[in-house]
């Protein structure tokens, strides 16, 4: 497996620092995260590529394709991929152990339309993935940076609705969740300024959680204790 980023140097070959919405946090694998790694990784796993890849071809059909972008440790997106055998899922994740945590569920699982990434979501989107060939997107719980000299490095930019957008169908939705109500509010300051996207809350901001997202242990937690979750769901229209 290959590196999770790509390096990149400008024309005089000075090596270009890029703004990640990720750390790195490399934990050492369980035996049975190494052993999924091992025996799934060549039945799941997707590796990085700079050209566009097929999605006929990996799934072996033409149907529905949803994106997950940073699924942790996979849990919530298996029960997501065994829910609905007629679609396809592709999950991208750059820490080792969720990436080994998610393929050893999706063994157990038995469900055979998912696949993964270990890689950077953004290199993956702009290279990997054609325009126009995604039904769905999911970014669930991204790292709020809640310190607001680290906001630069939310995920949730207008650079990064617009490279959504373009990889979405028309019809096709961005769905968006949250626990930190400030980035809920940055994430709806985006998106409702982003062109080619309409907002399906009737309100303007905010959604209830849809049926078809589970209900994490960690976000049932925050609920007894009164914490607030925040779905946004946009729908590409141009």
């Amino acid at each position: 497996m290959s590196d999770v980023t790509t390096a990149e140097f400008n024309e005089e070959g000075k090596y270009l620092r890029k703004v990640r919405s990720f750390v790195l946090r490399e934990g050492r694998l369980t035996k049975g995260q190494a052993q999924a790694m091992e025996q799934q990784w060549p039945i799941m796993g997707l590796s990085y590529t700079p050209e566009p890849i097929s999605l006929v071809d990996i799934f072996g059909r033409d149907a529905d394709t949803i994106l997950e972008i940073g699924f942790g440790m996979g849990a919530s997106l298996v029960e997501m991929a065994k829910a609905a055998p007629h679609k396809n899922f592709i999950g991208i994740e750059v820490h080792k152990p969720g990436v080994g945590a998610c393929l050893a569920d999706a063994a157990i699982a038995e469900v055979s339309n998912l696949r993964v990434y270990h890689h950077d979501a953004i290199e993956v989107l702009e290279h990997s993935l054609e325009d126009g060939s995604l039904a769905g997107v999911q970014l669930f719980f991204p790292d709020p940076w809640h310190k607001k000299r680290h906001h630069k490095r939310r995920i949730v930019q207008p650079e990064f609705a617009e490279l959504i957008r373009r990889k979405l169908k028309i019809g096709g939705v961005f769905h968006l969740a949250t626990d930190w109500e400030n980035y809920s509010e940055h994430m709806l300051e985006v998106m409702n300024a982003a062109p080619g996207y309409k907002n399906q809350s009737v309100t303007g901001t905010c959604v209830a959680r849809p049926d078809h997202r589970p209900l994490t242990k960690f976000e049932a937690r925050g609920q007894r204790l009164g914490h607030g979750v925040w779905d946004l769901i946009f729908e590409r229209i141009s």
